[in-house]
């Protein structure tokens, strides 16, 4: 799938600010066309990560669920069906949800099972095709977050690594693996932020540029 113009550009510029990550650039078209292949098909995406990558995860969400660098007007159709007042009100938005904002279950689980597994459940509970999963581990071996991309694959779900380097134990389970050229967590840390932007300011222009 060839990227748009506008697309590219916003890869490009992300490339150009920040020149090492040249060697993602591939693996972040490829994380691109596999999420916009998803929301084409009325499909969801699950985040997850631990820390600051849970942060991470919480930060990706509120780009797709909200406007991130357009304003995003809804539709006409839209509009005619919630009424102008409200329609004005409201913006496009891509389904996404941060896992470890779930407190409730994920406490429960933390407490009542093998706490490893809570974002499996979740990823269990709430995930099927043509959703996509997108793991978050800076070391690539975060347990709860690789047995998570685990029970994605395993339901049949795209999924999506963001990691440092080598990609770690996450990237056997992934479809595509963002792998950042950094070894050090905090270095890492700092080249995701650029990288999820990117990808979701390129999701915004395709989705609702037209708009």
């Amino acid at each position: 799938m060839v990227l748009i113009q506008a697309v590219r550009d916003i890869l490009e510029d992300c490339i150009q600010r920040y020149p090492c990550l040249s060697v993602c650039q591939q693996s972040m078209e490829t994380a691109y066309h596999e999420l916009c292949s998803s929301f084409q098909k009325q499909g969801k995406l699950l985040i997850c990560g631990n820390g600051g990558s849970a942060s991470d995860s919480g930060h990706i969400a509120g780009e797709l669920l909200k406007a991130f660098r357009s304003r995003r007007p809804l539709t006409s159709r839209e509009r005619d069906t919630l009424g102008e007042e409200l329609a004005s009100k409201l913006q496009g938005a891509l389904p996404a949800l941060s896992l470890p904002d779930f407190v409730a279950i994920n406490t429960a689980c933390i407490n009542d099972n093998d706490p490893r597994y809570h974002f499996a459940q979740l990823t269990w509970a709430l995930g099927n095709p043509p959703d996509v999963f997108w793991g978050i581990s800076t070391s690539g071996h975060a347990k709860n977050v690789c047995l998570a991309a685990q029970t994605a694959r395993a339901k049949g779900m795209k999924v999506i690594g963001l990691s440092g380097e080598t990609g770690g134990n996450l990237k056997t389970f992934c479809d595509v693996c963002i792998c950042v050229p950094e070894r050090e967590t905090y270095k890492i840390q700092e080249l995701h932020l650029p990288v999820y932007h990117a990808l979701c300011a390129m999701l915004e222009q395709n989705f609702f540029a037209e708009v």
